[in-house]
């Protein structure tokens, strides 16, 4: 029996376990990528581990997130960022660099090789070949010393990709059609494959958006083969050395096949506040735009970069319309600024941001009271742009170019010929902003500004666990519920303390005085709890509250894994209507709580007692005996140091 791609280089970097889906397995990663935003934790966290240096092929260090520098904290932090990059042999790219996802793809992604980054949108470089990864950052830590990074083998789903594109109609489009299609949830437990005639009229960049956008149906990952295209665009970054072709094997196993015929596509759009809420532009129809952002690491591309400035050429915006574009990395910007196109959006009116995160994670660029916001990122979870009633819709930067110009959402089909872009046979290369790490020996001091403050740490779980309800939260609630991520709070990422005010207050701005009240407790969650970002505050924040266990119908895969590598229960309902059965401020208890872990894989359940209503609850709890031997310890840090 033939194999997938995935299961390729699964196979060829097996450190231990069986690659049958649903067991757990450990996978040799040969390269890390951190940003801003989760490396503060995740480079204190690797230094908690005492050593020397990284041991990965290559790690590299971006600041792309906190780059509004308001006050000194995010300037402290780069700082800390670069020195012990610096020391521990990372390298280091600059602010002002570009996007990680999209730099990381130009320069450093390797086909066939595997990637880990503490970022949920890790998987960009699977638009190369490339098996990318997104996880916590103790995970990453963890990774960068060399351990292997451990995963439930995933199912493998394929998705045909027939005909080609028509005018107008571009690759975000693509992974819009798949996500209605599949939902947010679609995903979860799988590895989604790309195949078909179809892949071979998209280039690497236009995988990329793809691949990227993977992260909102819950994929573990998402892998284009490594082709032509592929050699051609990495030749044209002056590394075809690294290309080599990598594919499925014919008669390779699926789990599942979809089939999205590429040529039945119309530009689509994803409503408010999801991004699985999708329907035709000219459906949706032509409701009044105040603000267009172009850029994010699902479309700041080159080709996106020009197909907008070609738009734009000799118009002017609307005049109810803002119009910021973010170009993804320092290479793009150069070389609009050399062809001319960057002047032409700035002919057109358009605001041009730096080569960073910037409206997409909410830092900048928020909308005004009610506004609607058509966006190319790829999350429009609800307060995610910094305004709580502004509407966001995600689509592609020609509807977004387009719509710029009339002030309606604007299906551009009827608007004329779409511009063609090809792709350069060279792109700029400059690389000086990339710093590399001090020699092997070399006395570097690592620099602490005053907002990094010590992350928290579980103790060992010992005998029973008990608190209250704390908080009760409905389905699909994301990190950005969980841990709000505004450019407000964005410079304390390194400040666990202070984030920790603010946990969960989209949903109930009481809950953290209410936690520390009565000294930590549960959560009570829906389904999908911590769909979203990778970012591992959204455990580590709960756990500064003193939250003992969440209790959920379902998780998301990443945010699951940040619960046990700090220690922090995730439970699931075995039956989900024992949800509807617990109220706020009800009195939980789970009895012996270390010993029902230690004999899970005999009782198969975890005896949860309400104590108010005098009812057991029967829950789940999905993990494996290493996880169990974690939330043991309380955390992945206490395992690795074997802390008693």
């Amino acid at each position: 029996m033939g194999q997938t791609l995935a299961q390729k280089i699964i196979r060829q970097h097996l450190i231990s376990g069986s690659m049958q889906a649903g067991e757990e397995i450990a996978i040799r990663i040969d390269q890390t990528l951190t940003q801003d935003s989760t490396g503060t934790m995740a480079y204190l966290q690797f230094e908690a581990l005492d050593l020397p240096r990284v041991r990965t092929e290559l790690s590299v260090a971006y600041i792309d997130h906190n780059t509004l520098q308001t006050g000194f904290e995010n300037a402290d932090d780069h700082q800390y960022i670069q020195t012990v990059a610096r020391k521990y042999g990372v390298r280091f790219s600059k602010p002002g660099n570009g996007v990680c996802h999209q730099v990381h793809i130009e320069r450093f992604a390797v086909p066939g090789k595997t990637l880990l980054g503490s970022d949920s949108h890790t998987p960009t470089c699977g638009g190369l070949g490339m098996l990318a990864i997104g996880a916590g950052g103790l995970d990453v830590a963890v990774a960068m010393g060399g351990s292997p990074y451990w995963l439930t083998m995933p199912r493998m789903t394929r998705i045909e990709l027939t005909g080609s594109l028509k005018p107008w109609v571009s690759a975000k489009d693509v992974i819009l059609a798949i996500l209605s299609r599949m939902s947010v949830k679609g995903g979860v437990g799988r590895i989604i494959e790309y195949s078909g005639e179809g892949i071979m009229s998209l280039t690497v960049p236009e995988r990329a958006t793809i691949t990227n956008m993977g992260a909102e149906l819950g994929a573990t990952t998402s892998i284009f083969p490594s082709d032509e295209n592929t050699r051609l665009f990495l030749a044209a970054q002056g590394r075809e050395a690294v290309y080599q072709p990598l594919s499925a094997d014919e008669d390779a196993v699926y789990d599942e096949t979809l089939t999205i015929d590429l040529s039945s596509l119309v530009p689509l759009a994803a409503q408010p506040h999801s991004p699985d809420r999708v329907a035709p532009v000219e459906e949706i129809g032509p409701i009044h735009v105040d603000q267009v952002a172009i850029g994010s690491c699902t479309n700041s591309s080159y080709m996106d970069m020009m197909k907008t400035a070609a738009i734009l050429r000799g118009q002017t915006i609307h005049p109810d319309v803002s119009l910021v574009i973010a170009p993804g990395s320092r290479q793009v910007l150069n070389m609009l600024a050399k062809n001319g196109a960057l002047s032409d959006m700035i002919a057109a009116g358009a605001r041009i941001l730096e080569s960073a995160c910037g409206p997409c994670i909410g830092m900048g660029q928020a909308p005004r009271t009610g506004a609607v916001s058509l966006r190319t990122n790829n999350r429009n979870f609800f307060g995610r742009s910094g305004t709580a009633s502004a509407d966001v819709y995600l689509v592609s930067p020609e509807v977004a170019a387009v719509s710029a110009l009339t002030g309606v959402l604007t299906d551009p089909r009827p608007t004329g010929d779409a511009p063609v872009v090809d792709m350069p046979d060279a792109f700029m290369i400059n690389d000086n902003l990339i710093i590399e790490p001090a020699p092997e020996g070399e006395t570097v001091t690592v620099v602490r500004g005053p907002n990094i403050k010590p992350f928290p740490l579980n103790r060992p779980l010992r005998g029973d666990v008990s608190g209250k309800a704390l908080i009760k939260v409905e389905d699909n609630i994301t990190t950005d519920h969980i841990m709000p991520s505004n450019a407000k709070l964005l410079p304390f990422r390194s400040n666990v303390p202070y984030l920790a005010d603010f946990c969960l207050t989209p949903c109930d701005p009481e809950f953290p005085a209410r936690a520390k009240a009565e000294n930590g407790g549960f959560i009570i969650a829906g389904s999908n709890y911590g769909q979203g970002s990778s970012r591992e505050h959204a455990a580590l924040a709960p756990l500064q509250l003193g939250i003992r266990a969440v209790i959920a119908k379902s998780f998301a895969r990443i945010h699951m894994a940040n619960l046990i590598n700090n220690g922090i229960l995730p439970l699931v309902f075995s039956d989900p209507d024992d949800y509807d059965t617990i109220d706020v401020m009800d009195e939980l208890v789970i009895e012996s709580a270390d010993q029902q872990v230690e004999n899970l894989s005999e009782q198969r359940t975890v005896r949860l007692f309400n104590r108010t209503r005098n009812q057991q609850i029967n829950c789940n709890l999905p993990v494996s005996s290493r996880q169990a031997e974690m939330l043991l310890a309380g955390g992945l840090l206490n395992l690795s140091r074997k802390v008693d």
